[in-house]
């Protein structure tokens, strides 16, 4: 899965920071999950098996509001349809049959498919994604456990600003690919978009709005 040479080892090493960074905020998303009602092994396992950072806040952040379980996995799911786009493109790159390719569907994300995309050339985009997958996935658990651990410790979670650095990291991973007028209007007005109709429907539809805007 990991090629290493000259030419992959840029991939590799861009992959292992966006894991580190990513990571980090994971320790987020524990403290939320114990402050929204979960146990520290329920926060754990809802990273290790549904691993979607953004439909983990998700499914969280209904909870917290006192939202019902279903309504909570749908607005969750309703987040987790992007996964199945990325899919769709990583698929392509990756080439994976058998056993593997569970391993890769279970490792598409927002960062590792961002990473893959970003290379130039099959093997780089490649070693981008199993090395962004990996790292991310390895960081992610381990500080949900921390950040679950201390969750009581650390009081509210929002007196920390922990409930912003999801939405700091998914901003500094597309500010990059900002570099023409088209990509900053469609970032502005898929923007806009989520933001009016953030009021108005469930958690959930204002990224599938603003996704919509952007396709």
């Amino acid at each position: 899965m990991f090629p290493l040479n000259d030419e992959t080892r840029p991939a590799a090493r861009q992959g292992l920071w966006v894991g580190f960074a990513t990571g980090l905020y994971g320790l987020s998303f524990g403290a939320l999950a114990v402050a929204a009602g979960l146990s520290v092994w329920q926060a754990v396992a809802l990273s290790a098996l549904l691993f979607s950072g953004g439909s983990q806040f998700a499914l969280i952040g209904v909870l917290a509001s006192g939202g019902s379980g279903v309504a909570a996995v749908a607005a969750s799911s309703l987040l987790g349809l992007r996964n199945g786009f990325y899919g769709l493109q990583v698929a392509r790159i990756l080439e994976v049959r058998g056993w593997r390719r569970a391993v890769a569907a279970q490792l598409t994300i927002d960062e590792s498919t961002a990473v893959a995309l970003a290379q130039q050339g099959s093997a780089r985009q490649r070693v981008g994604f199993w090395a962004t997958g990996w790292s991310v996935y390895v960081f992610w658990n381990a500080m949900t456990l921390a950040g679950a651990l201390l969750g009581n410790a650390l009081g509210d979670p929002k007196a920390w600003g922990l409930d912003a650095a999801a939405s700091g990291a998914f901003i500094a991973l597309l500010w990059p690919r900002l570099t023409t007028p088209a990509a900053r209007g469609i970032a502005l007005a898929a923007g806009a978009v989520a933001l009016l109709a953030t009021p108005l429907v469930p958690p959930g539809i204002p990224i599938l709005l603003a996704a919509l805007v952007a396709v």
